[in-house]
This record gives C-alpha cells, structure tokens and sequence, in this order.
C-alpha cells in the first residue's frame, strides 16, 4: 500500500518507458480506462513510433529520453515496459525518483537483479508491482477459491506442460529478444514459464526448494528451448513442469491434483476451468477483459489509495524471479 512518504494526488498520472506491443491493448489502455489513473506520457526511443503511440492513444506527452519521463514532476508513477535486460535499469532510477512502479514481467533477467530492484524500493518505501496480471484475473481467482474452499482436499501436486513447434521466424532465424540469451536467458520460458509459475505460486503458496535442467535442442538462438523442472512448495504440495518450444505439436495444461479430487485448467488457452470432486465434474468458461491487465491496473489503484493489498508486488515476483533460476540451474 501507499505510505504517508509516497502520497499520490487524487488522480495519478502515470508515463510508460518503452511503449511496445505490449502496451497496444492488453496494458496501456487499461491505464486509461481506470478511475483515479491518468496516462500522461509515453516513451520509446524512436520518436516517430512514440508520437504514433501518442496520437493514436490520445496521450498528451510523448519523447525518447526515458530520464526525462521519469525525473518529470508532472509524472507521479511510472510503467516500465521495455524488454527485461533494462528493467533494473530503469527500475532504480524510478526509485531515486521517489515514484511508484509498475514493471513488466519477467520482472528481469536474473534472480539478483529483481532482488536489487526489489530491496530499492523496499528502502524507499516506495510500492512497487509486477505485472503478473494473471494474480488478478477472475478466471483464476475461481481456481483460488476452490483451493481456499477445499474442493479438493489438500492439495498433493501440481504439473505444467506447456509444448509448442518453432515458430516460422524461430525457423528463419529472425531477431527477438525472447530468444536472445543476453536479454532471456531461458529463451521463451523466461517469457512464457514466468506467467505460469508465478500463478502456481499465488495458487499454492511459496516454493521451498527447485531444480530443473535446460538445453537447447534446435540450435536456432541462444536462449534454452527445452526445460524440465520439480519443485516444492512450503505447504509439502510437490511439483513439476515441462516446457518445450521444439516439439512437433502443441500442448499446455496445468493439472492441481488433491487428496479428493483435481482441478484442470490452462495459464494460457481461453479453455473452461475443470473442477472433479466429491460433486462430479463440472467446467467453467471464464472469458477475459478486452485490456488483458484491467483488473490488475484497477487493484493497483485500490492499493495505492490504502484501499486493499495487491497480489503481484516486488517481493512476489522476486520469489518467481528465483524459482526460475532455481530451474534454469543459476543458483
């Protein structure tokens, strides 16, 4: 929550570093679109594609000098949104300025950095999210409450599999920083795995330990394609996932086994939630929001106004940050 150093007007007015696909309609917009929230200025660094942004959004400010955005008085809070090899960097300055953040997933590259970003604001006492959008989705609030309910009793495992085929500019070789090792390490699994293993965490509760092995098997970019790993969570709940983006066809599921049923659902297909349990089986259909990150931008609102804690902060993405690496074999 919002402390009495970091005191907001009462409509906060937010400026986006690095205003890339992302922000087009699953973020930016909900900036927007949000009571209490003001979208003010933009930033990339190249001015034709930031006054396009500008133009298109109806944002009143845009330029290319990221400090320039963050060290303006006019800008109460600030989105970082460009690629994860610069979020510690811009993520520290937005500290010094004394401004709340948001910044997208992964949070960073490595578990160090999120850990640095992460203790800056800590002694700031400045608030600080992660967009782990998915912790404020009504789809999976409902698997929450189901675990919360004890529709399956204790809950003894969970596994993700996520499988894909590379895709045709994987194939050609083509440039992009989801691949590239010096910006994604884990090749998309930073990208992809993130997402999914931050859910099962907001799910299940903290990892205690993890391993996990990675290689490259196509040998098409740097970062890894294939990735295996097992971990265990503080409550005794095992787990394990499998991540492949070399496979011949497509899978992904997350399957929540208990001690009287199981719950089925998947982090990234619009595909009904599956509840077996004492009651039979049952499934639900639960469409998301147009702009992706509403209710996660909204519940930001909520807590910067003292109004309710935020599930996807820096503390919890730094544990996500090194569960990753814990798999990757970095720590």
């Amino acid at each position: 929550m919002a402390t009495p150093e970091t005191r907001l007007p009462e409509t906060v007015r937010w400026g986006i570093v690095g205003c890339g696909d992302v922000t087009e309609v699953k973020s930016g917009p909900a900036y927007q679109d949000t009571e209490g929230f003001e979208l003010a200025a933009v930033m990339r660094r190249t001015a034709g594609k930031a006054k396009d942004y500008a133009q298109r959004h109806g944002v009143p400010k845009y330029g290319t000098d990221a400090d320039e955005l963050i060290q303006d008085n006019k800008i109460d809070a600030v989105y970082i949104a460009t690629p994860p090899d610069s979020h510690r960097h811009y993520a520290l300055k937005v500290a010094a300025a004394g401004k709340p953040c948001c910044i997208e997933k992964p949070m960073s590259p490595c578990y160090a950095d999120s850990l640095a970003i992460c203790e800056a604001f800590q002694e700031k006492g400045l608030p600080l999210f992660v967009a782990y959008y998915r912790r404020s989705l009504p789809r999976f609030e409902q698997v929450k409450t189901w675990l919360d309910e004890g529709r399956i009793g204790e809950v003894r495992n969970v596994t993700w599999q996520f499988h894909r085929p590379p895709s045709k500019s994987d194939l050609a070789k083509a440039e992009n920083w989801r691949t590239d090792a010096r910006v994604a390490p884990g090749g998309y699994f930073d990208d992809v795995a993130s997402h999914g293993l931050d859910l099962i965490v907001y799910l299940l509760g903290d990892v205690r330990e993890a391993t996990g092995f990675s290689t490259n098997q196509q040998e098409l970019y740097t970062g890894k394609d294939a990735i295996t790993g097992s971990w265990l969570h503080e409550s005794g709940a095992t787990g394990s996932g499998s991540w492949n983006f070399a496979a011949g066809n497509g899978k992904e599921l997350v399957e929540v086994l208990g001690s009287t049923g199981k719950i089925e659902f998947s982090v990234f297909r619009d595909a009904p939630l599956e509840l077996t349990d004492g009651d039979g089986h049952q499934e639900l259909l639960i469409e998301h929001p147009k702009h992706i990150q509403i209710h996660h931008v909204r519940k930001m609102r909520d807590c910067l106004r003292g109004e309710a804690e935020h599930p996807s902060t820096g503390l919890t993405a730094t544990h996500t940050s090194w569960l990753m690496d814990k798999i990757l074999g970095h720590l």
